[in-house]
């Protein structure tokens, strides 16, 4: 009988082009979710992972939208929610990463930590999720492992744990040494990848090893290896599911090194679903009734059918197929009927759902970013923010007559979290706000494939936006009438001050002292 301590519900995160891609393909393929590692070798289109099926992301080869694949292995059931690596992503990941209980962190052994790699950190640092360092491309040149190890250390201030060990870099590779379990990793085959061959040891003094490696390959490992166990901490699993220290593993995910092992650490070592913070209190897995909060929306996953799906991190009960759950928006219960369980795009539907499982649900705009559903309403989960956008722009349609379709769809993105829409007091114009400036490339994408819209962008008069708010209304209708040319509202009706300057916000936030300007409104 599956369980919620069978699940392990995880994310990948890194700076783009260290290789997550690449390793979500190899974790799938590890696990037994697919049964070809061709879209990696391959060229064009085909080379794109089975997570990226958007068309912007199929053109630019990068990830812009969180997926959601599940696999099975030895009994255990991983969630991976696949995270968009590039900058100008950071509100979606924040939201996914809220729908996590560990990640899995790529460095590129050349690169070392990157900036993106550290904002996504600082994100998981707040929620203490634990993390799994995994460093990639060690069969190309790189730093030193003992600079690598520092940086991580150092720049995150976590405590490290080398798990294993590269034997030499680059085209001096010869391989993966396990530290805990004295296994060395061999590659074969003319492109020297892992084709499976593992060489049990006693220990880094056996002389097995004197006939496997080079003199220099195997000396610098057994110096590196005795400083490291000596100098590093020994790996404690309380610390790691405290967020205060994470085990390091070296691999190639193009060549297959390091990925079992990555799998078979997550199974052993990252936590199952654990209790998740709501109001009146946090929800424990254990909780009988069922719960979860839906952490993404996303329309049009299959054009033909325009359909529009909630992802929906469950939190506690068993979930049955056509049970029916109170969604905090409105309070009206709605029937779940076709539950989805994902692998990227392609969908079975799911009869049950545990803690910690992602289902999708499929509806017509009912359920948005941040609505908890459960089968008494008396639960809200907390902290899934949005941001204030750091761009603004003006949609100009080129053809006045799809005004309607141009509403519909900046309502649907809006819902998604791909932008934020505002409609200003004075004034026809419409203004989305986005995070970064990737979103409106995937804007106009999107309106021109799915909705069949076509717009451009103009400058708006405005840079950035903050919603207000008053503990005396008459304060706020006050500071709204003074100021009603950069005045707006979000597609909530919530009110939003239009500034055109970071510097305008603090001199008009120092002349209202009774107005509160937020960066963040949660949902």
């Amino acid at each position: 009988m599956p369980t919620a301590s069978d699940r392990r519900t995880f994310a990948i995160i890194s700076h783009p082009d260290a290789g997550k891609t690449t390793l979500t393909e190899k974790l799938l393929l590890f696990g037994g979710a697919i049964h070809l590692a061709g879209e990696v070798k391959a060229r064009g289109a085909a080379r794109r992972a089975r997570s990226d099926w958007m068309k912007i992301e199929q053109q630019r080869g990068i990830s812009v939208t969180s997926s959601v694949m599940t696999f099975e292995r030895e009994g255990v059931t991983f969630n991976l929610l696949d995270t968009p690596g590039h900058e100008d992503f950071s509100e979606d990941t924040y939201r996914t990463l809220t729908a996590v209980d560990s990640a899995v962190m790529v460095i590129d052994v050349a690169k070392g930590i990157e900036s993106q790699t550290r904002k996504l950190f600082e994100v998981c640092r707040l929620r203490n999720v634990p993390i799994i360092t995994f460093v990639n491309k060690v069969d190309r040149e790189g730093r030193p492992v003992f600079e690598t190890l520092d940086e991580v250390a150092d720049l995150l201030q976590l405590d490290v744990t080398p798990m294993t060990w590269p034997v030499g870099m680059g085209g001096a590779f010869e391989g993966i040494y396990d530290l805990r379990s004295n296994r060395l990793l061999l590659p074969e085959g003319p492109s020297r990848e892992f084709q499976g061959k593992v060489v049990e040891t006693t220990g880094l003094d056996d002389p097995k090893l004197d006939e496997l490696l080079s003199a220099e390959g195997l000396a610098n490992l057994r110096e590196d290896a005795e400083l490291a166990m000596a100098g590093y901490a020994e790996f404690d699993g309380e610390a790691y599911r405290n967020g205060d220290l994470t085990p390091v593993y070296f691999g190639s995910a193009l060549k297959e090194f390091g990925v079992d092992s990555l799998i078979k650490a997550l199974a052993e070592y990252a936590p199952p679903p654990r209790p998740q913070p709501a109001e009146p209190a946090p929800v424990d897995p254990s909780n009988p009734e069922v719960t979860g909060f839906v952490f993404k929306v996303q329309a049009n996953m299959d054009p033909n059918h325009r359909d529009r799906i909630a992802f929906m991190r469950l939190c506690s009960g068993t979930f049955k197929r056509g049970m029916k759950l109170i969604p905090s928006g409105h309070g009206k219960p709605i029937a779940v009927h076709s539950p989805i369980l994902f692998f990227a795009r392609e969908r079975e539907l799911a009869d049950e759902a545990f803690p910690g499982d992602i289902i999708g649900i499929p509806n017509h705009g009912t359920l948005r970013v941040g609505d908890t559903l459960s089968e008494r309403a008396d639960v809200r989960f907390t902290g899934l923010p949005n941001f204030a956008p750091e761009i603004l722009r003006r949609v100009a349609l080129k053809d006045p007559t799809k005004t309607k379709q141009l509403r519909k769809a900046l309502d649907d993105m809006a819902e998604e979290g791909v932008t934020q829409v505002f409609y200003p007091e004075i004034g026809s114009n419409w203004i989305i706000g986005v995070v970064g400036q990737l979103q409106l490339e995937v804007l106009l994408s999107r309106l021109d494939a799915e909705y069949k819209v076509a717009a451009g962008l103009e400058p708006a008069p405005f840079e950035t936006a903050r919603w207000v708010s008053s503990e005396d209304p008459a304060d706020l209708k006050t500071f709204a009438d003074l100021n009603r040319t950069a005045m707006a509202k979000d597609r909530d009706g919530n009110p939003v001050f239009l500034a055109k300057s970071a510097w305008e916000v603090g001199y008009v936030a120092d002349r209202y002292p009774n107005v509160r300007f937020a960066a963040t409104r949660e949902r």
